[in-house]
């Protein structure tokens, strides 16, 4: 009865004492991928430099500039992967007595784990680039949305009073604005006969004002109609055209910002989804070329077995 509970412990498989992991393996292929990150990216620095000119017909546009970069990059991060992948498949030890499958596993598994030890090493280095391209989306949408408030921010540190970002300024005009821009009480200067400073100040409160808020009120239109007839010399009619005018090109700048600010927000997430999706795509080919590496390997050793019998 003693004789076969020994067999049979005999026969039960004892679980390995080494790690299934070959960290040495791993870090030469991060140690590989990374050297050849930093130096591709230093080659597509430079060739990035060729395309930038301070004359204008010898530079290239700022679409295919940014283009260039971002395949560049794109192609930097596939090759440093595969590289890194098959060091690592080929410098790993030979696994004795394991199925096949789970050869091809652990491969594969050697392979991930130097792209994402190489990823995170190369992250940390170029740490505030990336941190750049990530935070342009944000920027973009708050330069979007804060294109309104900033007219309001400019209009209270216009004002150039410490009150914690609230401007009296513009009500106090009003409440001291006279009837008449042309004309005003015996006590009170005319807008007409105050310095350029002084209106153009006040001037300047109006119109950011009505950026703030949408739109100029009736009585900020009809003051400034009459503010700039008074100082411009024109009729009443083409004072208001003028007006008309610039109101219109304030319009015009602030949906060009706007605009602006769109297209960075969507440049921005579209690099920030092309960048995962080629992460991913560099993540399986390190996997692959591992596998690769991991099986040349085993079968080189088991040629080499061959002849020397």
């Amino acid at each position: 009865m003693s004789y076969t509970s020994s067999a049979v412990a005999a026969d039960v498989p004892l679980e390995s004492s080494s790690s299934a992991v070959s960290w040495g393996a791993i870090v030469a292929g991060t140690l590989a991928a990374t050297a050849i990150t930093l130096i591709f990216i230093l080659i597509g620095s430079g060739l990035g430099l060729t395309m930038v000119s301070p004359w204008s017909h010898d530079s290239s546009s700022l679409t295919t500039v940014g283009a260039s970069a971002a395949i560049w990059l794109i192609v930097v991060q596939w090759v440093s992967a595969a590289l890194g992948g098959y060091l690592t498949g080929r410098l790993r030890a030979k696994w004795v007595g394991i199925h096949t499958y789970e050869i091809f596993f652990r491969d594969t598994a050697h392979g991930f784990l130097a792209w994402a030890l190489a990823t995170v090493v190369v992250a940390g280095l170029l740490g505030s680039a990336l941190s750049s391209v990530v935070s342009t989306g944000a920027q973009a949408t708050a330069t979007a949305v804060g294109a309104v408030g900033a007219a309001g921010a400019a209009t209270a540190a216009n004002a150039g009073d410490g009150s914690g970002g609230f401007s009296p300024a513009y009500f106090t005009d009003a409440l001291l604005r006279p009837a008449n821009a042309a004309a005003a009480p015996a006590n009170q200067s005319a807008p007409g006969s105050q310095s350029n400073e002084a209106v153009s100040a006040e001037v300047s409160r109006i119109l950011l004002n009505g950026v703030a808020a949408g739109e100029l009120s009736a009585d900020d239109r009809t003051y400034l109609d009459q503010l700039v007839a008074s100082r411009t010399g024109l009729s009443e009619a083409d004072a208001k055209a003028r007006v008309d005018a610039v109101l219109k090109r304030i319009d015009d700048a602030k949906v060009a910002a706007q605009k602006a600010a769109d297209t960075a927000r969507k440049a921005a997430s579209a690099v920030a989804l092309f960048g995962a999706l080629s992460l991913f795509v560099g993540a399986f080919i390190a996997c692959v070329a591992a596998a690769i590496g991991g099986r040349q390997r085993d079968e080189d050793e088991e040629r080499m077995a061959l002849l020397q019998r």
